[in-house]
């Protein structure tokens, strides 16, 4: 009897240490002590494992591109520890930093079968936020080890000098056909509907000296320019680019999902016009716009009252009138101008230049090179003061073309009858920039500069010369390039600065 009372009081103190020993492992976890979080990693600490290769963080893979070639690869990961809801996977390309929150909704870059609810005229720029850029993965398909979008060129690139280079034969070029892109390519600089028969200057790629270039793939531009609009504003070489630009993302295929949008922006034939004052065009799939502006001298330019025949005030520190208006509409903007700041030109445009509203009188701009300084100082300016308040907007000035005329001008005998790449030197090594004036321009601002003036002055074979449709018999095209060409390259090195 005594034994039995003695293995009851046994027992009842067993299950009073049980009790205990439980209520204390509740109590801890509860207040979430160090010593539980010693053993439980914080979620920030805990890193994506490839589920195939166990024990390692698996590398981001390379990405084919439409023509299906391997690109290569560069990527460092910061995995940075936080708190739950703020912990991020950053990655670094170009010397930009790109973050996806872990609580945010990842979105595809390309949605399928459906198109942007936002009206088609323009974009909330606040709304960028919620879309994850192409070198931007989602966190998802990374702690999956899921092979993600292949990342522009090497991590050193953000001061890279695209300018400094050398010219390469490239047997896949060109990037389109000039025989198939009739819908955006003008038929005066298609050059393989002309008598002309060598054309090794397509097979050329531009090669910059320290760093490398990611190749041009249509998919992967309207990936990175999701809900955006690239506008193109300059005189006939701004239009070749935007031209060129047109048929690379279509690959020079005709396209009847692409919308014409150029009501939208005013881009309409007026009354007795040869043409618009340029043109608009939408990818649905991306909501992509891409557009062009004629504005040759990048003045604003207003009838003046009273004249007859009508004369026009030339503000040569005004930016035009439709890019103060539409932007704010604009994601990528490129600017450029050179080739009409001639006498010649302006007299036969009626211009008259004015400063801060009246007749300019100031001697040191009355000459076209002080007056076309002006402007480009003034118009890179104003859009500098104007990128704090649109943060999303990048802005270029894309150098000055060059011209080669030998042996006289464009009215008077001169010729560029060269044919054959490269004669004189593949190579352009200098540090500084061509165009010294719009180099000077951007200096100190957030506009950045398009250089492409020496590794253009390279390719005197590239011209129209004198296989255009509707060329003065002894008057040849040393200005204008053929496309496929050269201002497919300018377009290259945009995308990668993009």
């Amino acid at each position: 009897m005594k034994g039995g009372l003695q293995a009851l009081k046994i027992s009842q103190v067993s299950l009073i240490l049980i009790g205990l020993v439980c209520t204390t492992v509740l109590v801890l976890a509860w207040t979430k002590t160090s010593f539980l979080e010693a053993f439980i990693p914080s979620p920030s600490r805990i890193l994506p494992l490839d589920l195939e290769n166990p024990g390692s963080v698996k590398s981001w893979g390379s990405d084919e591109s439409s023509e299906g070639k391997d690109k290569s690869l560069q990527v460092e990961t910061v995995v940075k520890n936080s708190s739950a809801s703020e912990s991020s996977v950053r990655t670094e390309e170009n010397g930009t930093l790109s973050s996806v929150n872990k609580n945010k909704e990842s979105h595809p870059s390309v949605p399928e079968g459906t198109e942007s609810e936002e009206p088609s005229g323009g974009k909330n720029k606040s709304k960028e936020s919620k879309i994850v850029p192409e070198n931007s993965p989602s966190l998802e398909s990374f702690v999956k080890g899921e092979p993600t979008e292949n990342l522009s060129a090497t991590i050193g690139n953000k001061g890279c000098n695209y300018a400094k280079g050398k010219w390469l034969i490239d047997d896949n070029r060109p990037l389109y056909s000039g025989f198939g892109c009739k819908q955006w390519l003008s038929s005066m600089w298609a050059c393989r509907l002309t008598q002309r028969m060598d054309f090794e200057y397509e097979k050329l790629r531009w090669q910059p000296q320290d760093c490398k270039m990611q190749d041009f793939a249509p998919r992967k531009f309207l990936e990175r320019m999701q809900d955006k609009t690239l506008a193109f504003i300059g005189d006939s070489l701004g239009r070749q680019q935007f031209q060129s630009l047109m048929c690379m993302v279509t690959g020079g295929k005709e396209r009847s999902d692409v919308q014409d949008v150029g009501r939208e922006y005013g881009l309409v034939k007026g009354r007795h016009a040869i043409r618009p004052d340029g043109w608009a065009y939408r990818f649905p799939i991306t909501n992509t716009t891409i557009l062009y502006y004629w504005s040759a001298s990048l003045c604003d330019l207003e009838p003046i009252e009273g004249s007859n025949p009508v004369n026009f005030a030339m503000h040569l520190d005004r930016p035009p009138a439709f890019l103060q208006r539409y932007l704010h509409k604009f994601d990528v903007l490129v600017l450029n101008t050179g080739h009409h700041w001639n006498r010649g030109k302006v007299n036969a445009n009626r211009w008259i230049m004015y400063v801060n509203g009246v007749p300019n009188t100031n001697r040191k701009t009355l000459d076209i090179g002080g007056a076309k300084n002006l402007t480009i100082h003034s118009i890179v300016k104003w859009v500098d003061a104007q990128l704090p308040l649109f943060p999303g907007l990048k802005a270029f000035l894309r150098t000055l073309s060059p011209r080669h005329f030998f042996n006289g001008e464009w009215n008077t005998g001169g010729t560029c009858d060269n044919t054959t790449p490269l004669s004189g030197g593949k190579e352009a090594l200098k540090d500084d920039s061509s165009d010294s004036v719009a180099a000077h321009a951007v200096r100190g601002t957030n506009v950045k500069l398009l250089d492409i003036t020496a590794l253009s002055e390279l390719r005197d074979e590239g011209h129209i010369s004198r296989y255009s449709i509707k060329a003065t018999p002894g008057v040849q095209d040393c200005l204008h390039w053929c496309l496929p060409g050269i201002p497919d390259t300018w377009n290259e090195i945009l995308f990668a600065q993009i």
